[in-house]
């Protein structure tokens, strides 16, 4: 429906499409029992249902659509406040600071000032870009099973807690969830639809998309957005001298020891690497792995040709379900497997999937301390740097 377009008063119309005129017309006077009309509902009903579907009153709603316009309009024009309050339905320029302080929490004229804003993000991993740099998202993906890391460390922090495995972005309990977190900025690592940046445009919500595939390209993209750019110089300057001094640890203990990644899914054996570890352990560690584990893969391996490589040391994950765990147990007790030298030496090193399967500046700080600790046994608080924000802290 286009703005200001006109409805038929002859259709009924689902609760869905009055909330899309709301938000196509929130800069005229809008009330519940003209809204309730256009849905053939009681007004009490039509309230009601509407809460319950979206988390929020009517009034409440279209008072967020207003609010969150004037926050685009504060930050992206030199309008007067009169003139912003006309622009998004308010006649009265004092009424429209009332409203926004006390949706704010700040004047419009402070929220002008300020130079942070409000963020969110839809992906664990980009937790990990932001938390390096001091920022505390208001909304992202929280859950004490699928990111136990992020959940203890910032659990009370954060206000709104996402799902933790990504959905589509019109799921509508979390465009709910969401909007109630009320970022100005949802910050993204992959393009998103149309259809979903007009959702989020639509409540004065900008988007913005990492262009980079590295992780340190990424932070500096934030840090640039955010005006993070020194704590993000500091962060990578303090992690690339301790990659130094974990190289120097390790190579005086592996020699010239090559690795293996091995993957166990149900009954089957891969030789496996992702960006983040590819990254980890050739580029920054300079450590031998086999010869078709050089880039990331998933290949499927039997054990026999697993035995004719015989790396010195293995890297593996078991995935968790019950059928791989089985396989496992039974692998375990073949000759074979019992034959590689990574296992009769002791050089078989168990893997979680967090943080080895992350692609963020914290999971590759904690693969960092996880490689000093498995290969050489020693602590990495001695050389810690940066984790979250400050230099120096010593604390994961």
């Amino acid at each position: 429906m286009k703005h200001n377009e006109e409805y038929e008063p002859s259709r009924k119309m689902s609760l869905n499409e009055v909330r899309v005129y709301m938000i196509c017309n929130f800069d005229r006077p809008l009330n519940v029992t003209t809204l309730a009309a256009m849905a053939n509902l009681s007004p009490s009903y039509f309230g009601d249902s509407f809460k319950k579907a979206y988390g929020q009153s009517v009034m409440d709603y279209v008072t967020s659509l207003r609010i969150n316009h004037a926050k685009r309009l504060l930050r992206e024009t030199d309008m007067k406040l009169r003139d912003i309050a006309k622009t998004i339905g308010y006649s009265d320029e004092f009424y429209f600071s009332r409203k926004f302080k006390k949706e704010v929490g700040v004047s419009p004229s402070a929220y002008e000032r300020a130079t942070t804003r409000k963020v969110a993000v839809y992906s664990p991993s980009l937790l990990g870009h932001l938390v390096v740099l001091g920022i505390i998202p208001v909304a992202a993906p929280l859950d004490a099973k699928w990111t136990p890391y992020y959940y203890q460390q910032y659990q009370q922090q954060i206000a709104v807690h996402l799902k933790a495995v990504e959905t589509t972005w019109n799921d509508d309990d979390q465009e709910v969830m969401l909007l109630g977190a009320k970022p100005d900025v949802v910050i993204s690592h992959i393009e998103l639809a149309g259809t979903t940046r007009q959702r989020l445009s639509a409540h004065g919500i900008d988007v913005m998309t990492l262009q980079s595939s590295g992780w340190k390209e990424q932070l500096r993209e934030v840090a640039s957005y955010t005006g993070k750019e020194a704590a993000c110089d500091a962060w990578i300057a303090s992690y690339e001298a301790k990659v130094a001094a974990v190289r120097a640890d390790l190579q005086s203990v592996l020699k010239q020891d090559k690795f293996a990644i091995i993957r166990l899914y149900r009954d089957g054996i891969h030789l496996y690497n992702n960006k983040g570890m590819k990254e980890l352990l050739c580029d920054d560690l300079q450590l031998s792995l086999v010869e078709e584990e050089m880039e990331p893969c998933n290949r499927p391996i039997t054990l026999e040709q697993l035995a004719s490589i015989d790396p010195e040391r293995i890297l593996l994950f078991v995935c968790l379900d019950e059928s791989t765990r089985l396989s496992w147990l039974t692998l375990q007790h073949h000759s074979i497997w019992r034959g590689l030298r990574a296992v009769q030496n002791g050089y078989l090193y168990p893997l979680p999937s967090n943080p080895w399967y992350e692609y963020s500046p914290v999971a590759m700080n904690r693969m960092l301390d996880e490689m000093l600790l498995m290969v050489t046994g020693k602590s990495p608080n001695a050389i810690q740097g940066v984790v979250h924000g400050a230099p120096f802290l010593g604390e994961l």
